[in-house]
């Protein structure tokens, strides 16, 4: 009787993973951690096509950006999911950050004011995802206070999270450092420009979502 019941539970436990239908995984993280970058490899990975405009200056991201109906096909598994890129987080922005990069003024204070909306969609949206990758630049302090401020407020939504450190192909990358910050979450390194650990990567997305 035991066994079989266990068998039951086994079955409506798989039967509920593979019947999911438009699983909305979200890419948080503080502006120039690697978002964009990382959904370009995943949506050339499975669709052959990328996702949006990476560039150097902070904040290049001010809208959500969503694709649909990418299918991840591994080991045997399947996975259909919408990937939803969001613009980075920040607790201030200045517009005088942006004028550093060439901007005039105008366009400096247009560009803080984008940013500042996109912020604001970002926490907006949270309620619509059904897990959250949240990604860090693994050479900077993961201790900062918008990765506490995200972290807080998935975990008051009880929302499923992978940590990845990502950017692992630089020097001063330190994967034990963000472990060490966020001990309660899986963390995984990876480098979004060399691909380097997407195996593992996507495994772990498949484990998110069941």
């Amino acid at each position: 009787m035991i066994t079989s019941f266990k068998d039951f539970l086994n079955g409506l436990f798989a039967n509920l993973f593979s019947k999911k239908s438009n699983v909305k995984i979200g890419l948080y993280g503080p502006p120039n951690a690697g978002k964009t970058s990382i959904a370009n490899r995943i949506c050339m990975d499975w669709l052959g096509e990328e996702m949006g405009k990476v560039s150097p200056i902070p904040h290049e991201t001010r809208e959500i950006m969503i694709k649909e109906k990418i299918k991840m096909k591994k080991g045997g598994k399947t996975l259909d999911f919408n990937l939803v890129d969001t613009p980075g987080i920040a607790t201030k922005i200045d517009y005088e950050d942006f004028m550093r990069f060439n901007m005039n003024k105008q366009e400096a204070q247009k560009r803080a004011r984008e940013a500042t909306k996109g912020v604001i969609e970002s926490i907006k949206w949270l309620d619509n995802m059904d897990c959250v990758v949240m990604v860090l630049d693994a050479t900077k302090n993961p201790y900062s206070q918008v990765n506490i401020t995200i972290i807080g407020n998935l975990a008051a939504r009880n929302i499923p999270v992978l940590v990845v450190a990502n950017k692992m192909d630089l020097r001063k990358a330190n994967l034990k450092k963000v472990e060490a910050s966020f001990p309660q979450y899986k963390v995984l390194g990876i480098s979004a420009l060399k691909g380097y650990n997407f195996d593992d990567f996507y495994d772990a997305i498949y484990k998110l979502v069941k």
